[in-house]
């Protein structure tokens, strides 16, 4: 495993490395033309000026949002790989159609990063604790996010268990929300 590990200081291709969004990025793409696709045989003739008129479904614009969060974050991390960091992003999980958005190799351990760009501020709630039962839940604006922290937690065990005894870290990172 050492190997793998020592590639962190060599500068990585695009094609080792991965593109940052692009599987997001696919599904919307796959989406949209779907959703296309189903106007122009509603609307026959008039398929295509129902199109330009209709406004992208809110589950295919979330993929878009989705990408464009996955791209600023993999710009963003590719800008430190100078300062030995090595990034790999989308990062499909064997066996699964889910991937792991990007995986940070340092010298003190890997960091595997989801990204979100969701709108609100992020905050812990936490409830009961004396006579109940203690509930952390994480929310971001109004909407319950508490399922992301059990997603990343599963990709750091994939990751872990590859790579055996070397510090795995995860991260949820809210691209763009509103932070005090």
């Amino acid at each position: 495993m050492s190997t793998d590990l020592e590639r962190a200081d060599d500068e990585l291709s695009a094609d080792e490395s991965g593109v940052a969004g692009s599987s997001a990025r696919r599904e919307y793409e796959r989406r949209k033309t779907k959703d296309e696709e189903r106007l122009r045989e509603k609307w026959g003739r008039f398929g295509g000026l129902a199109v330009a008129l209709s406004d992208e479904r809110q589950s295919t614009k979330a993929w878009d949002q989705g990408a464009i969060g996955e791209e600023r974050l993999g710009a963003r991390l590719d800008s430190l790989a100078p300062d030995g960091l090595a990034v790999l992003h989308d990062r499909l999980i064997p066996g699964s159609k889910a991937n792991i958005d990007h995986i940070a190799i340092t010298p003190g351990g890997i960091w595997v990063i989801d990204a979100k760009r969701y709108k609100g501020g992020p905050q812990l709630k936490i409830e009961g604790g004396i006579l109940r039962p203690r509930v952390e839940r994480l929310l971001v604006g109004r909407r319950d996010c508490t399922k992301l922290v059990d997603g990343v937690l599963k990709q750091v065990d994939l990751v872990r268990d590859l790579v055996g005894d070397v510090p795995v870290t995860g991260v949820l990172c809210f691209v763009e929300a509103d932070w005090p």
